[in-house]
């Protein structure tokens, strides 16, 4: 039954995904199955993974010994960054598959645009995603970390529109213009480190809303992101916290607290993670 308090959201495919969801960036594969165990226990229908996290296998594992269908469970996972050329996008997909030991994907990413590494091409690594997709291989597809240069880039030389675009965004960091484009032009964003790495959690702002609503900071905070539109997936590996997090559908922040927190937003001083303009990071 609380599964069901979870929106679903239309994708430009025909598809829809869970709105919030559990992720497992730098959770170590010791702690993923129980991790991802307690999440799917309490609720959670959404699991966000990717390659370079090296814990695919133990989310795999978790959602097989949960005793929920395998349809019943949203999945994603993203491309390692050193793998953007055609044939090795293919090989390392079916990794993917062979380490989840799935026969589908719900969505795959590419992980960041690396515009410049192989020559800027991304195109041709998003034309095999359109491949995976034609093939059933994968449901749906999209991006993460793409600014709305790259987008426009898709835009002009693919054939399929991403259905989402993962990208930062917290208080701190709206990520405005991305959002934007991404509205526009039919793409769900779906925002990572959603509480900037806790840095959040203290702002007075944030505190005061919280005890207004008799909620935690992060509550309010995750509120905030459901009601601005965007996917959400906070991380944790505290049971306490994993089902804290999940208990944000039964009550709303008016626009004044909306708009208060909205207004934390300082531009690009406030992204906590690396600009996708010049992230070149290939793990070795």
């Amino acid at each position: 039954m609380a599964a069901n308090t979870i929106p679903d959201i239309s994708l430009n495919d025909g598809n829809t995904i869970p709105q919030f969801g559990f992720g497992v960036f730098q959770i170590e594969p010791k702690d993923t199955v129980a991790a991802v165990g307690k999440a799917l226990e309490v609720g959670y229908r959404h699991i966000d993974t990717a390659q370079m996290y090296g814990n695919e296998a133990e989310v795999g594992q978790a959602v097989r010994t949960s005793e929920l269908d395998r349809g019943e469970v949203f999945v994603t996972s993203k491309l390692n960054n050193g793998f953007h050329r055609p044939d090795d996008a293919r090989k390392a997909f079916e990794s993917t598959l062979q380490a989840l030991k799935f026969d589908y994907l719900d969505l795959f990413l590419i992980h960041w645009p690396l515009p410049t590494l192989y020559d800027g091409d991304f195109v041709s690594t998003w034309k095999v995603l359109e491949e995976l997709q034609r093939d059933g291989r994968v449901r749906s597809i999209g991006v993460s970390n793409f600014q709305v240069a790259h987008l426009e880039r898709l835009a002009a030389e693919a054939d399929v529109v991403p259905a989402v675009n993962q990208i930062e965004a917290h208080p701190y960091f709206g990520n405005e213009e991305v959002r934007a484009y991404d509205k526009a032009h039919n793409i769900v964003t779906e925002a990572w480190s959603p509480i900037a790495q806790g840095k959040v959690l203290d702002d007075p702002t944030i505190v005061d809303i919280a005890q207004q609503v008799g909620r935690t900071p992060a509550q309010v905070v995750l509120r905030w992101h459901v009601q601005r539109g965007d996917v959400v997936f906070p991380k944790s590996t505290t049971p306490k916290r994993i089902e804290e997090n999940f208990h944000i559908f039964d009550f709303a922040l008016d626009d004044a607290a909306m708009d208060r927190i909205t207004g934390l937003d300082k531009g690009e001083a406030g992204r906590q993670g690396p600009n996708p303009d010049v992230f070149d990071y290939v793990p070795s």
